[in-house]
């Protein structure tokens, strides 16, 4: 068979400690003293290798450097979240609107090698057989991939695997049904073997908390299902409607306790962000962390951020897209706190699933509850996870909004606030002031997961964020609008220009970072 470049290049990463590759790789030697099929079929060991590469590159945790190319340097600060106080390339940059391919190809790579090959290849060995581990894969797959799509749109997924030398790729929408469609796959499978009292055979092959409950993971595939199903609310909200009613009324439901939300749990990594901000000063708050959570007065502040060592005491961010002329100007603001320093790195919490419903509940979907008991659940699952308390006198406050700007360095960088909403719930509001609380409070349990948060952002507009004040994109991307994807990087249109080209065509616009998606329309919210 001939294998196309992406899959060659995945099935030799994986291959590689064991037999390396080479011109000749599919006429692999076997060592008839190493490892048998038969060895590796003991204990399902043959499948369950795959896996660990899928957990450790959903994010990349090792090495520090490729998780900040892969999104430190983009969505976590295109969310919000975080800015650099580092000028890298002269400061014209992915932080400035000049998109680095040589940054942003990592976020492609990594996820077809790591994620996408080892779905592909379990699959190929259980899909059948041990379906039980056909269905987590597929999880996973989901996860990873979604956030592939939302970053450019049309991409490799049905035909990945393809012997062709060009692999077309699938039109978002078309990404989006079939992901749904792995989500029913799974859903069904496990929730069979929970029903029918099976012992779980992927407890040692589990690195999240779960352990190997298929219960969990179902209500995880509930939840991954309410999530992408809100991401197409303004493009199909009919679809929109039933994808998210369907996860919530799952016999297992969505996530409703903190021992419920999803994260990766590594004997060997801390968060990668913990390295690249405390040990290269290369990340810090966001002026717009600061002027959210500082006008709150929010307690979760201590957890997400340090004091800034130059002026003591107090949290201060970084305004994204400004002109750095030297790294030591914003490098002592605060750094990002003990969230990242722990061996274990959250992808989806259950504040996050109240909000979802809280949102549904709000466009009159049936989510189990009103948007407002909802929304209030979010936050006291946020507070919960962080430890913080007081949270029933921050739900109440109707007086708070975020705070003006102001950079005690370098005045052209202040700003007044401009996501301005107060905490409480106000029943007489509008669906959009409504909305835009929802998705504020949201935004703020979801820290540091920028990849989520930069999706949200583009598709609802909250919350409202500082707009950069360079901004190097020559005129594709919006200063008031953000980046709304990545351009398809120089080596994919090198090994599949064909491919390539059928993604744009689907893309319904130029191939920059201007473009919207599918689903980041511009639609009113309501």
């Amino acid at each position: 068979m001939k294998l196309n470049k992406i899959t060659k290049a995945a099935i030799c990463i994986s291959l590689l400690a064991a037999v390396g590759c080479t011109g000749d790789f599919e006429e692999i030697n076997t060592n008839p003293n190493g490892i048998t099929p038969e060895l590796l079929e003991q204990d399902f060991n043959n499948i369950k290798g795959g896996f660990a590469p899928m957990f450790n590159n959903i994010q990349v945790l090792t090495p520090e450097w490729v998780y900040q190319l892969q999104q430190g340097l983009s969505c976590d600060i295109w969310s919000g979240y975080m800015a650099t106080p580092t000028g890298f390339a002269g400061g014209i940059n992915n932080t400035t609107y000049s998109l680095v391919d040589g940054w942003n190809v990592y976020n492609w790579d990594y996820a077809y090698k790591y994620v996408m090959f080892n779905a592909y290849d379990i699959a190929n060995k259980s899909k059948g057989k041990y379906d039980q581990f056909y269905a987590l894969s597929l999880i996973l797959k989901v996860e990873g991939m979604h956030r592939v799509t939302d970053t450019w749109g049309p991409i490799i997924y049905s035909k990945f695997g393809s012997p062709d030398t060009t692999i077309p790729y699938d039109s978002q929408e078309e990404v989006y049904t079939q992901m749904f469609s792995e989500l029913d796959i799974a859903v069904d499978e496990l929730t069979k073997r929970v029903d029918a009292n099976e012992t779980s055979t992927f407890v040692t092959s589990d690195l999240s908390a779960y352990k190997g409950d298929y219960k969990a993971w179902v209500k995880f595939a509930n939840t991954l299902r309410l999530r992408l199903a809100m991401r197409i609310v303004k493009v199909n909200p009919s679809l929109a409607k039933t994808q998210a009613e369907k996860a919530v009324a799952q016999k297992f439901g969505v996530f409703t306790t903190n021992a419920d939300l999803f994260k990766v749990v590594s004997p060997v990594y801390t968060n990668p962000i913990a390295t690249i901000s405390s040990s290269w000063l290369d990340i810090r708050m966001s002026a717009d962390m600061e002027s959210v959570l500082g006008g709150y007065d929010d307690p979760r502040i201590a957890s997400y951020f340090d004091t800034s060592t130059q002026f003591a005491g107090q949290y201060k961010g970084v305004r994204t897209g400004i002109d750095i002329a030297a790294k030591s100007d914003h490098q002592d603001f605060s750094g990002i706190g003990s969230v990242v320093r722990s061996k274990e790195i959250v992808l989806m919490t259950t504040a996050e699933a109240y909000f979802l419903r809280a949102e549904g509940a709000l466009r009159g979907w049936n989510m189990g509850s009103d948007a407002k008991s909802l929304y209030e659940l979010g936050i006291a699952a946020s507070f919960d996870q962080r430890g913080a308390s007081g949270a029933s006198a921050y739900i109440a406050d109707n007086v708070k909004t975020p705070k003006a700007y102001v950079d005690p360095n370098f005045s052209v960088n202040n700003s007044a606030a401009v996501n301005n909403v107060t905490v409480a719930w106000d029943a007489a509001a509008t669906n959009e002031v409504k909305l835009q609380k929802i998705i504020t409070q949201k935004w703020i349990a979801g820290f540091p997961e920028g990849q989520e948060a930069w999706s949200d952002y583009r598709r609802t507009g909250y919350p409202k964020l500082f707009p950069v004040i360079k901004n190097y994109s020559g005129g594709t991307i919006s200063t008031a609008l953000g980046v709304r994807r990545i351009n398809y990087v120089t080596s994919e249109k090198a090994a599949n220009a064909g491919g390539v080209a059928s993604g744009v065509s689907k893309l319904g616009g130029p191939d920059n970072g201007g473009t919207r998606l599918w689903w980041d329309t511009t639609a009113p919210n309501f």
